[in-house]
């Protein structure tokens, strides 16, 4: 049995990493919890070196390869926020075996961002993007700012033209992804098209420690998507691929996590609602 939080459920186990994040940090590791068993470390140096504690973001990951891309947004969009990553890489698995949204799968995205909520954090950043139901069921009860994955890209596109593109590597991950876009566009009271592709293969070498094939099969992949006003890619896991991405289709290219760096610094600083 494995305990977290006020949740507990069997058949997984599974791991909760929290890393710091920040930039001029040494230190690699704040709190562990592995199997119910916390370890805190509460001397940790980020903690006392500013009297003006900085913003603190969770980072909330279903896989492990979503967790470099948006590292390394945070490094180059925002490198004096503090964040940390919260790890549970059965999520995507178990989705897949269960081919739908199920309860059991809801109540591990709620209870993550319970075990975050009660470290002291500003906002929450999901990471993956098959989740999007459960995670709007945490933002509507959330004290604080709950991002879905895609949701600042998704804006950024809309402002960048009516004919869409939505490449993806988790095939999982496309119809809800497809309705989050469709209620948007909605809300907003735009009239768009998208049109969406998937390269399960380049997920499957990234998965295999491969990834120079990753980024070759998604810049294989995107032609098919060429016609569209600009190009979303829709896993966290394939900013890594932007810059090969970019050599087919030039800049008309979005990646999901930098433009949720680029919302939540906005949404915390006070520039946007």
């Amino acid at each position: 049995m494995v305990h977290c939080g006020h949740e507990s459920w069997s058949a997984h186990s599974w791991v909760h990493m929290l890393a710091c994040r920040r930039t001029h940090c040494k230190a690699s590791v704040r709190d562990l919890c592995y199997d119910g068993q916390h370890i805190s470390l509460s001397n940790h140096a980020c903690d006392k070196e500013e009297t003006g504690m900085p913003k603190r973001i969770a980072l909330i990951h279903a896989t492990p390869v979503a967790m470099p891309p948006v590292v390394e947004a945070f490094r180059h969009g925002w490198p004096d926020v503090d964040t940390f990553s919260v790890l549970d890489d059965a999520l995507s698995t178990d989705l897949a075996r269960a081919g739908t949204l199920n309860v059991a799968l809801h109540r591990r995205i709620a209870a993550l961002a319970e075990y975050a909520t009660d470290i002291g954090i500003n906002a929450i950043l999901y990471t993956c993007s098959a989740f999007g139901e459960a995670i709007d069921a945490v933002a509507r009860t959330a004290q604080m700012s709950v991002l879905k994955p895609n949701e600042a890209m998704f804006e950024a596109a809309l402002h960048l033209g009516t004919h869409i593109g939505l490449l993806a590597t988790f095939q999982p991950s496309i119809p809800s992804l497809e309705q989050e876009f469709v209620d948007m566009a909605r809300a907003q009271g735009k009239q768009v098209t998208l049109e969406t592709a998937c390269a399960p293969e380049a997920m499957t070498a990234l998965t295999a420690g491969d990834a120079e094939q990753h980024d070759r099969l998604i810049a294989a992949a995107v032609p098919r998507l060429a016609h569209c006003d600009v190009v979303m890619l829709a896993q966290f896991s394939m900013a890594r691929a932007r810059d090969a991405v970019q050599q087919v289709l030039g800049n008309k290219v979005l990646t999901s996590p930098d433009s949720a760096v680029a919302k939540l610094k906005a949404v915390l600083n006070g520039q946007q609602s």
